[in-house]
């Protein structure tokens, strides 16, 4: 797996995500757009799907990258950025791209199986050698004495992750208190040290500048940041109780057809579901569904209540609206 520091180099390469220039010719070229952690991830895949392209249609694919946050790269999107595919961490920012312009078809959780969702994970803490605060659960999070890292809500769907399961923790800490509920996740919330934009800046004010006593982020990328960094000693919790994080994808259909990759985006996205890719997936600390490679995993992934968008919040549109629009309950909850 490539190391942060050659991340970042890539990243500095990169203008809108337009990757670095390949040394051999290609006779098709794909962008995605995908989230801020993703990067080791894909660069992976890329390679892999390059082959499987390479053996069926004997032509060589570049596959591109745009990375950030999911939001972000969904508005970038909007705003011009011809994106192939994407491989988001949320589904509203799949959706916003079929309301604020069709640019995916409506019924895209229809086009692949697991309503587009190839893979899964849940949030975990990363906290520092030998866990001296202790910390367990999400009632632990809101204690005086500890400082939390994660990104914003507002940028980050990693963000809105773990607000969600904050809340869903609060609810079921305090059932039919409102009160309670609201007031645990204020507190909670005050407690964050640093919101930073993406997932990817989290990480890194948490890591390289020593900020918090514990990072919440994918459970992918807790165990994907231990093994980049053995020296730290940093250890991963997963609480008992979290939020299920669904990884959706889709063809943005009509740049893809303006750029002549319809087919070729397709086929990227469902290559992910084979079983090669599915267990790449699992190597990368995620959380899959192919049942063969799940039993090979099994001992990596802790069980977890798995709390859903629908037990939490009704639906991912009330949950946009209640919570995340301007003025809505996150913005009142960080009022000092």
């Amino acid at each position: 797996m490539k190391t942060f520091k050659r991340a970042k180099s890539l990243v500095a390469a990169i203008v809108l995500g337009l990757g670095v220039a390949h040394t051999h010719a290609a006779d098709q070229s794909l962008l995605n757009s995908s989230y801020d952690i993703s990067r080791e991830l894909f660069a992976s895949y890329n390679e892999h799907f390059a082959a499987v392209w390479k053996e069926k249609t004997g032509n060589q694919v570049d596959v591109r990258q745009s990375h950030g946050g999911s939001s972000r790269q969904a508005q970038a999107i909007i705003e011009g950025l011809r994106a192939d595919v994407v491989t988001f961490n949320q589904v509203t920012d799949i959706d916003i791209l079929h309301q604020r312009g069709k640019l995916v078809p409506e019924d895209w959780r229809e086009q692949l199986p697991n309503s587009s969702s190839p893979y899964y994970s849940t949030m975990a803490y990363l906290v520092r050698a030998g866990n001296p605060k202790n910390i367990q659960n999400w009632d632990d999070l809101a204690r005086e004495d500890v400082s939390s890292v994660f990104p914003n809500p507002k940028t980050s769907g990693n963000g809105r992750y773990t607000y969600l399961a904050a809340y869903g923790f609060a609810q079921q800490a305090f059932p039919e208190d409102q009160e309670a509920i609201d007031g645990f996740v204020r507190t909670f919330l005050n407690r964050v040290a640093v919101f930073d934009t993406g997932g990817r800046g989290a990480t890194t004010t948490f890591v390289e500048r020593g900020i918090g006593d514990v990072l919440i982020t994918f459970e992918s990328e807790v165990n994907n940041i231990i093994a980049e960094f053995p020296d730290h000693n940093f250890e991963v919790v997963v609480p008992k109780v979290s939020f299920l994080a669904e990884f959706p994808v889709a063809v943005v259909e009509r740049h893809a057809q303006r750029n002549g990759n319809l087919e070729l985006a397709r086929a990227y996205l469902e290559e992910l579901y084979s079983e090669e890719a599915q267990r790449l997936l699992a190597g990368f600390n995620y959380r899959v569904h192919n049942e063969v490679v799940q039993q090979e995993f099994a001992d990596q992934f802790p069980a977890v209540e798995l709390l859903t968008i629908e037990q939490i919040a009704g639906s991912w549109d009330n949950a946009m609206e209640v919570h995340f629009a301007n003025g809505g309950k996150l913005d009142q909850l960080q009022r000092r």
